[in-house]
């Protein structure tokens, strides 16, 4: 047969056996070779990357979870605190405890354990830990207790070691400050519950996270809450009902473009619409989630849409066989088959939203906040947001917290999409 071929079109079989041939095989395998070898190296390229840039955040932000904090003898029993341990069971708890000169007695306190200079030790703001141990143990009031007080972001700087060439001779006398308190076993690291439970501060040792931790969930609950279902009716609409006309063919374009559009833009629009037409709370999570709801809607439809169209028409057409009516097949069969897909694009669209800065800053979200907030019209900030705001301070106190709120968004991330690709594979099904 392969003489006839031959024959009749004038080729000539195929001499594998060759020396040209055996070389165009040899260079065939060694180009399959080095196609596995790029695409190994790319693999470990952006695994390496990956783990650089985990490297660097835990390095740099793990003392943002902990707090020098140095030991202060307090004196409540002789203070001119004239509070009965016995009063702050009542109802008016919380203004007895304003009132009273705890940041008196934190001064008195440190100056008499530590010197003329003992307040420099201790941050700003460490009165508010007398007052919440007070609040804990009202019994403090008739005796004298050791509190272990948050430190200057001096001593946190001394803590370090990091003694430079260049070093200020403030800096040098505070480490050697810092040294003979930690060889009288005044000084030493704890977990910083303040960074875990307390919202921003202008003051690095008092600034936690909680805050902006928050308002993140917050708004992610306000976006999934919008965007899934309208995006996913709006997707399974245009798939299954909508008409092949012009008007249709106009809305699916402008859907492709909005996934495209830059998110400051949605910004702007949630600005004039939900703050200067209907007049709602500047800086409040509600705001946030439906200005990043407009953002992500768009990419929850294009995915529902090719989720919605790789269910196989021969699951349709059995279940109409059988007697289903249309809505049936949708919900019984489409619906469930093309959840995972629909899940992926959400994945996608809320892991967006929650790494956005630019949208927010326009509606207001980018204010001081100090307290957490405790509703979805109270003001407050999100975690990209207030890593933004950390990094532009000039204390460098600031920084080892920038690093410690990036590890925190991270693993916020990784928690939402673990959460995601669990529903998703749980709901998956094959054919």
């Amino acid at each position: 047969m392969n003489a006839t071929t031959a024959s009749t079109d004038g080729r000539q079989p195929t001499d594998w056996k060759t020396d040209a041939m055996q070389r165009r095989i040899r260079a065939r395998y060694r180009a399959e070779k080095r196609f596995r070898f790029y695409g190994l190296a790319a693999v470990f390229l952006s695994a390496g990357f990956l783990a650089f840039l985990l490297f660097t955040m835990v390095s740099s932000g793990a003392r943002g979870f902990t707090q020098v904090q140095i030991a202060l003898p307090v004196d409540f029993a002789a203070s001119n605190i004239v509070i009965e341990p016995e009063q702050l069971d009542g109802n008016d708890r919380e203004q007895l405890l304003a009132l009273a000169d705890f940041q008196g007695l934190a001064q008195e306190s440190m100056v008499a354990a530590y010197g003329d200079d003992g307040q420099a030790l201790f941050s700003n703001g460490a009165w508010v830990q007398l007052r919440n141990a007070v609040s804990d143990d009202p019994t403090l009031l008739n005796r004298s207790e050791v509190i272990w007080m948050p430190a200057s972001t001096e001593i946190d700087f001394a803590a370090r070691g990091d003694a430079g060439e260049n070093q200020s001779e403030e800096r040098l006398a505070m480490m050697e400050r810092y040294q003979a308190l930690e060889e009288a076993g005044q000084v030493r690291s704890a977990l910083s519950w303040t960074f875990l439970t307390m919202g921003d501060s202008s003051d690095p040792t008092l600034a936690g996270i909680w805050g902006a931790l928050k308002g993140s969930l917050f708004t992610m609950l306000v976006t999934l809450a919008l965007a899934f279902p309208i995006g996913v009716l709006a997707a399974v609409y245009l798939e299954e009902y909508a008409p092949q006309n012009r008007w249709t063919d106009i809305i699916e374009v402008s859907i492709n473009n909005l996934a495209a559009v830059p998110s400051i833009i949605f910004g702007l629009l949630g600005l004039a619409i939900f703050l200067n037409t209907f007049h709602l709370p500047r800086s409040a999570a509600i705001v946030g989630g439906l200005t990043l709801a407009l953002m992500t809607m768009p990419v929850i439809v294009i995915a529902g849409r090719n989720a919605i169209k790789s269910v196989p028409p021969s699951i349709r057409d059995a279940a109409l066989g059988v007697g289903a009516s249309p809505v049936q097949v949708l919900t019984h069969h489409v619906l469930p088959l093309s959840l995972p897909g629909i899940l992926t694009g959400t994945i996608i669209g809320m892991s967006r939203a929650l790494g956005e800065t630019a949208p927010l800053l326009l509606i207001g979200m980018r204010a001081f906040v100090p307290s957490p907030p405790d509703g979805l019209t109270d003001p407050a900030t999100v975690l990209p947001v207030q890593i933004f705001l950390w990094s532009d301070e000039l204390n460098p106190g600031f920084v080892e917290k920038t690093s410690a709120a990036i590890i925190v968004l991270l693993v916020f991330l990784l928690v939402m999409n673990g959460l995601a690709i669990w529903l998703r594979n749980k709901y998956e099904q094959r054919w």
